[in-house]
């Protein structure tokens, strides 16, 4: 009787079993990234799509003339999809800082469609193709570099439109 089939599905869950414990015990996990890491602060509280970041403490400043601010359009892009303008004031889209520590007026903006993120997004445009049929969510945050979510006097800087696909 040939064995190889039966040895070869040993292998695999044994080889696949010490590989997930190798990596667990390295602080690796399936979202490819090491949680050990400085950049990622320790503070794992939401997960995110690219990896685990802080996305529950809001990084609170007054609002004053400094106060960044936060409006987003969206309108149906003439080929395909939407086209999504993202407009701030007192705010630096800074792709170079991402995941580092926070600098006031700097970071990023997180994008979610139905509640699903979409992505982090590092300038003031950003193409949607493929929403679902009917009533879509779009919400936008902006974030600091060290992903925590803005926000004005305790107020988090998001927008919601709501657009008709």
């Amino acid at each position: 009787m040939d064995r190889s089939l039966p040895l070869l599905i040993i292998g695999l869950v044994f080889g696949g079993g010490i590989g997930f414990t190798v990596a667990a015990a390295n602080g690796i996990t399936l979202g490819g990234h090491d949680h050990a890491d400085p950049a990622h602060h320790g503070n794992h509280a939401l997960a995110d799509t690219a990896g685990s970041h802080d996305h529950s403490t809001l990084l609170s400043m007054a609002a004053d003339a400094s106060a960044p601010s936060l409006a987003v359009h969206a309108m149906r892009d003439p080929a395909s999809g939407w086209n999504l303008h993202v407009i701030t004031e007192n705010f630096t889209f800074s792709p170079q800082n991402a995941s580092r520590d926070h600098v006031p007026g700097e970071g990023h903006a997180h994008v979610y469609i139905n509640g699903v993120k979409l992505g982090r997004f590092y300038g003031p445009w950003v193409h949607l193709d493929n929403l679902p049929e009917g009533e879509v969510t779009v919400e936008v945050t902006l974030n600091a570099n060290d992903h925590r979510p803005l926000a004005v006097s305790g107020v988090p800087l998001a927008e919601i439109v709501r657009i008709v696909n």
